[in-house]
């Protein structure tokens, strides 16, 4: 047995010490034993635990891979997250303010995309064990919503209906102002008595939508509100995961655009389905810019059907192969911008260049936010504030919203 001590956090949330080596579910500070191979502990024994050191409040939390981070403290991982993004930013020499983590309660991820297989007396439905394609049931689950827990016997279904004993199916479960709204993928092809089946089963379980692969079996509208509009979003469409984080991140997006005119007008890039652009546009008029003509469709729609809404327009466009170019943002109040983990790289170029008054910066990934916030700042803005949000309770993601203006 080797006994050493964790040094750090990896991005992962794996500790790390010297050599280095990777230690699952250890703490900077513990020391841990065991055995060695190639650079991983994969069965630490914990010598000597930090007062961080928490029991993980979940019963699956050792054998389910859905949550990193169950064993340490909110404290810890909050500021472990906010650390983060100052190393990011530290990074390009950037400084400001760094606002105390926005946690997302327990059991309030209202989406969360299961994995099942049939088995030879039916079929088991979860997530993947860690480091596994081991399916881990988890009814008990402390992550998703009451709602969500309560679907498993759902997706067993699905998995018993339409998968093969070698296939596996990925359930996309999403909450809806109308009943669950559920996305299906890897399944059989759908033929008629395939077909019959599944409208059966979203009627035994009053499922506002169900869609398998591309097809959609039942509907009910699936609403989520956005500000004042109802929208029915795409199947399989992104949304935030939790209400608690959309909230804060809506927050921090109107802060960071500041107060502007009733006459203002701001873009929302990478606009999805309308977070951001249908809550704004009870006060500014807004032109939102989306890659997936559905996700702008719904947008649309929901515009249309709601009241006391100020213009929006919009446009399905490829931001990274063809953004937003000076003559289209000069005549902007504003710009929000949450692009994918990649970043917007050459859409905060243009950005820079037409010089506009304000950016509103979302992000999932700390390094390219860094790195197009640098951008920014080499052009003339100043970096007002970043507020880091954690919707993926328990996990290593970590999500920010930095506020800049043009310096005068």
């Amino acid at each position: 047995m080797t006994v050493i001590t964790i040094e750090r956090l990896g991005h992962k949330g794996d500790g790390i010490a010297p050599g280095p080596v990777f230690v699952p579910g250890a703490l900077p500070g513990e020391e841990v034993s065991g055995e060695i191979d190639g650079g991983v502990m994969a069965a630490p024994r914990i010598v000597t635990p930090v007062p961080e050191r928490v029991r993980p409040p979940c019963a699956h939390a050792k054998s389910c891979g859905g949550c990193q981070l169950q064993h340490a403290s909110d404290s810890f991982v909050e500021g472990w997250k906010t650390e983060v993004v100052r190393r990011a930013l530290e990074a390009h020499d950037l400084t400001t303010e760094i606002r105390p983590c926005v946690t997302s309660s327990p059991q309030s991820r209202r989406r969360a995309s299961f994995s099942a297989r049939r088995t030879k007396k039916g079929a088991l439905a979860g997530f993947h064990q860690k480091s596994s394609d081991v399916i881990v049931s988890v009814p008990h689950c402390q992550l998703v919503t009451p709602a969500l827990a309560l679907s498993l016997p759902m997706v067993e279904a699905l998995a018993v209906l339409g998968s093969s004993r070698k296939g596996e199916l990925s359930v996309l479960v999403t909450e809806s102002l109308s009943g669950l709204d559920v996305a299906v993928n890897g399944g059989k092809e759908v033929d008629t008595a395939l077909r019959t089946a599944l409208a059966d089963l979203a009627r035994q379980f009053d499922l506002a939508r169900l869609a398998w692969d591309d097809e959609v079996i039942s509907r009910r509208p699936p609403f989520q509100r956005f500000g004042k509009a109802d929208v029915i979003p795409p199947p399989g469409a992104f949304m935030q995961a939790t209400a608690e984080g959309e909230a804060a991140l809506l927050a921090a997006v109107r802060e960071a655009l500041g107060p502007l005119s009733r006459t203002a007008k701001v873009a929302d890039l990478f606009a999805g389905c309308g977070t951001f652009a249908l809550p704004l546009a009870q006060d500014v008029r807004v032109h939102a810019v989306e890659g997936d003509r559905e996700m702008i469709k719904a947008l649309d729609h929901g515009w249309r059907n709601a009241e006391g809404l100020k213009l929006v327009t919009h446009e399905t466009r490829d931001l990274f192969r063809n953004p937003l170019m000076l003559d289209e943002l000069d005549r902007l109040d504003g710009v929000v911008i949450d692009p994918p983990r990649a970043g917007a790289e050459a859409q905060i170029v243009e950005i820079a260049r037409a010089r506009v008054p304000r950016v509103a910066h979302v992000s999932c990934n700390p390094v390219t936010f860094a790195r197009d916030c640098a951008t920014l700042v080499r052009s003339g803005y100043v970096l007002d504030f970043v507020q880091v949000v954690d919707q993926f309770r328990w996990s290593t993601h970590v999500e920010v919203v930095a506020g800049l203006h043009l310096a005068d």
